[in-house]
């Protein structure tokens, strides 16, 4: 064999293990790297803007990051700490009223078995009593659990927060030099790395604008009328409704469908009632009008596969999967544009 492809395969060789156990390195800091990079991408317009006043990048770049903290960081930490004490509070009613549960998972079944559609299941009421009861307290040490490992890994979230903001800075200041950077590495051109970052930038940008504009005002509104009718930890269940509002189609709904439907079984049938009709032609509304308006306009997606790449970001990434997926599928769609337009001679529409 020619001593030049010999000299080929083991460069290529080396360069491919050198890269590999590069970004091995870095998989420990892959969310917050990337959350640099959707922040530095949506706020590079308020770093520019401060670069023409002050003509100095860095220090541009220092004043972009520091109001990021204030806007983001900052609050989050108020709510956090206000959200822990309350789920600590839900927790040790939960485990200290055992006995409560099963006096509320009795009242439900002595008002379901009397119906007649019931009645003809033979349902087994004191089996539905414990199994009830033990669900409700599964999800009580679930909370515990989950509250406990939070508290334990503080350190760890603390690291990858200062990652995040010292990665925004540079991101922020030599976002333009990496992205050339990376585009001469993967030989696609000026033009065409300016496609990709503009549906990375968009899709990040729409996503967090479904998040945090819809999520925000149904967790805000769910929060409200939990507080009105006396839902015990209003202020967990509002933001645990603003999570799931990343959700398409269901979104929240799985927390005050069941919330309207237990306050009925419980006796409590008017707030019940209220719950559900607030949610159906309130809560639902905000998501049903705003959805298409912020997102299929901007990303130009199919609902189908802003459903699917959501749902599968989430599973295959946890939380940060409702923006990653999105944002893969729309890449894969700008690339399959590229390939149409650059290398099969078609124009759009064609």
């Amino acid at each position: 064999m020619d001593t030049s492809k010999i000299q080929n395969i083991l460069f290529f060789t080396l360069l491919t293990l050198v890269s590999l156990l590069f970004l091995y390195l870095l998989a420990p800091f892959f969310f917050p790297l990337f959350w640099a990079a959707v922040v530095a991408s949506i706020f590079r317009p308020v770093h520019e803007r401060l670069n023409r006043k002050l003509k100095h990048s860095s220090t541009s770049a220092a004043v972009t990051v520091l109001v990021f903290a204030l806007l983001i960081i900052l609050p989050g930490s108020i709510v956090g700490s206000l959200l822990f004490t309350e789920s600590m509070q839900i927790y040790e009613s939960l485990r200290k009223g055992s006995g409560g549960i099963e006096k509320v998972v009795k009242s439900i079944t002595s008002v379901v078995k009397d119906n007649p559609y019931v009645v003809s299941l033979h349902i087994d009421e004191q089996f539905w009593t414990e199994k009830l009861a033990e669900i409700a307290k599964a999800i009580s040490n679930y909370i515990f659990v989950n509250l406990t490992a939070l508290t334990q890994n503080t350190l760890v979230f603390i690291v990858q927060v200062a990652v995040m903001l010292y990665a925004l800075f540079y991101f922020i200041r030599d976002g333009d030099k990496f992205l050339d950077m990376v585009m001469k590495l993967l030989s696609l051109g000026r033009e065409r790395g300016k496609v990709l970052q503009e549906r990375f930038v968009v899709t990040a940008k729409s996503t967090l604008k479904v998040t945090l504009i819809i999520g925000g005002i149904q967790g805000i509104l769910g929060g409200l009328i939990f507080w009105f009718t006396g839902v015990h930890g209003a202020l967990v269940w509002g933001v645990v409704m603003i999570i799931l509002s990343i959700l398409p189609v269901v979104g929240c709904s799985i927390i005050w469908i069941p919330a309207g439907i237990v306050m009925i079984l419980t006796g409590y049938l008017w707030k019940g009632l209220l719950i559900l009709a607030f949610g159906v032609f309130v809560i639902s509304m905000v998501d049903n009008l705003l959805r298409p308006i912020l997102v299929g306009r901007d990303v130009q997606m199919h609902p189908l596969l802003i459903f699917l790449s959501t749902l599968g970001g989430i599973a295959l990434f946890g939380f940060s999967g409702f923006v990653i997926g999105p944002i893969i599928t729309s890449l894969l769609l700008a690339i399959w544009t590229m390939y149409d337009q650059f290398y099969r001679g078609t124009t759009p529409g064609d």
